[in-house]
């Protein structure tokens, strides 16, 4: 039983996943600091910094499933950080051998390693999911890409766009949050092997060698200079999810506008009993898209809290590095979450386009109002033109007719363009502008 909603069996596949649990489980950090201090003896055995064969003992008999957890948790509680009660039973666990673990490290080298290391994993569960959400959402572009629909600003009816270039707009972001992921990896999966302070003087001359070699050791970078104070990298990982996040984040709150019974334009998938009200049978509620919400919602707030990380006291800092301790299992976990809904949602999203076409005749017309000024403004100025159309659109809206039917009363009109041109000018599907061309480009680009 979990007491949030990240641990609850009642909540917890809503707001994370069983893939990025495993990251973060007990079970697996405690392995990574394992991992973490098996390595560093390893390392420091080839460096010479400990003898070869207590290196080879600790790496044959370090075990994490054999760690006494209930132990482990009873001392984490009394020193305040795990390391040292691990490193008590590891060194035990490794008999002669044991004197030589944790040689030459600090509490926040072996945390810092192990976080670095899970980023790295949970970071490989983001990138694929994003992978696989950009097909989905080309798939969807490129389905819609001629498909006629109401843009809308300031929650009123705009111009005309089509279905797939909404689509495209946000599959845009998705590439660029892919080549951030892509980016941000190097800075963000480096080793951490420094020391008290930072200056690794219980190694000596050879601290820089058995950095390098613990850094091969686990495939990860090494640092310019010790971070354990500079948490720039940390902080990047998690203020990119929250982008991720926010992109779908928005992504769901037009989906859930889009599925009100005013505008009935898409659906998410239907599941029998999904969504369904406790009270009304009739409801069919955007589950996804309000996980999704909410899941950007957290990621933000974490985001917020590693810059706030970033202010850190001297040489090692006092809270604000236990903050993280928080913020990036639940940033990740929030990630997960919203990147499987939305694989999800927008994999089975049902799109109704006679209703879209539906709702873009709604105005009768007015939304092509703009269309209408740039076929006059050649023969009367866009200035004129505007002030003509303007007045007729508010003839239309008055009297409730089309605004073809409007126009075609106003010689000022008529004497330029006749009933047939002023009907294709008043066609919604004739004004969708370069839309279609841009979802070529960002499908192409995706691919």
């Amino acid at each position: 039983m979990g007491s949030t909603v990240f641990e609850s069996i009642l909540f917890r596949d809503m707001f994370g996943t069983a893939a990025m649990r495993a990251v973060f489980d007990d079970r697996a950090l405690i392995a990574r600091y394992v991992e973490v201090e098996v390595a560093l003896a390893k390392a420091e055995g080839r460096a010479g910094v400990i003898p070869a064969e207590a290196a080879e003992a600790i790496a044959r008999t370090a075990d994490a499933t054999k760690l006494d957890f209930e132990r482990l948790e009873r001392e984490t509680q009394n020193v305040g950080y795990p390391i040292l009660p691990v490193v008590a039973q590891l060194s035990t666990m490794c008999g002669e051998a044991g004197r030589y673990v944790h040689w030459g490290a600090t509490t926040q080298d072996i945390m810092d390693t192990a976080t670095a290391l899970q980023l790295r994993a949970a970071l490989d569960i983001v990138a694929a999911d994003v992978e696989a959400l950009r097909a989905i959402m080309a798939d969807l572009a490129r389905k819609h890409r001629d498909t006629p629909m109401a843009g809308r600003t300031h929650l009123q009816q705009a111009l005309p766009v089509t279905f797939g270039y909404k689509i495209a707009v946000m599959l845009a972001a998705m590439d660029r949050h892919a080549e951030r992921l892509r980016q941000l990896r190097p800075r963000v999966e480096v080793v951490e092997f420094a020391g008290a302070a930072g200056t690794l003087a219980s190694i000596g001359e050879k601290g820089l060698a058995v950095q390098r070699e613990l850094a091969r050791e686990l495939s990860l970078a090494e640092p310019a200079a010790t971070w354990h104070v500079a948490r720039d990298g940390f902080a990047e990982a998690v203020n990119a999810l929250a982008l991720i996040c926010g992109t779908l984040g928005k992504i769901a709150l037009d989906t859930m506008i889009m599925m009100s019974t005013e505008y009935g334009e898409v659906f998410e998938p239907f599941v029998h009993g999904r969504g369904a009200s406790s009270t009304m049978p009739q409801k069919r509620n955007p589950i996804s898209s309000e996980l999704i919400l909410a899941a950007a919602k957290i990621a933000r707030q974490q985001a917020g809290l590693m810059m706030d990380a970033l202010v850190t006291d001297f040489e090692r800092a006092t809270g604000p590095w236990h903050a993280e301790w928080a913020a990036i299992p639940e940033a990740c976990l929030a990630t997960a979450s919203a990147l499987h809904q939305a694989k999800f949602m927008l994999g089975g999203l049902i799109v109704d386009t006679k209703r879209m076409r539906r709702n873009l005749d709604i105005t009768s017309g007015l939304i092509v109002a703009e269309a209408v000024m740039m076929g006059l403004a050649p023969h009367t100025g866009r200035q004129q033109a505007h002030d003509i159309v303007y007045d007729a659109c508010r003839e239309a809206a008055q009297r409730g007719t089309p605004l073809l039917d409007a126009l075609v009363k106003v010689d000022a009109v008529t004497k330029h363009l006749d009933r047939a041109a002023l009907a294709k000018l008043c066609d919604p599907a004739n004004y969708l502008g370069i839309a279609p061309a841009m979802v070529d480009r960002v499908v192409g680009q995706a691919r």
